[in-house]
């Protein structure tokens, strides 16, 4: 990581952000205290994740489809226990 200070990031940020985006961070300091750091985001999912990734290793219980008694029903509900 590199130390830049803000006015340098300021004058030739089009400059940094190319050296961003090829994969380098920087620190951005004000009189020689950092502040900042500039870095790249993570990339955008342009596609839709695929569904059933886990098919087979994620087990739910049939009890969780089973109805909830009176006393729970009520206390999700928010009626109280």
């Amino acid at each position: 990581m590199q130390r830049i200070n803000v006015d340098e990031a300021k004058e030739r940020l089009s400059h940094y952000l190319e050296r961003v985006e090829r994969g380098e961070v920087f620190i951005i300091c004000r009189s020689n205290v950092p502040v900042a750091e500039l870095r790249a985001l993570p990339p955008i999912r342009t596609a839709p994740r695929k569904l059933g990734r886990h098919k087979g290793q994620v087990r739910i219980e049939p009890s969780f489809f089973e109805a909830l008694d009176e006393a729970d029903s009520s206390a999700w509900s928010g009626g109280g226990a």
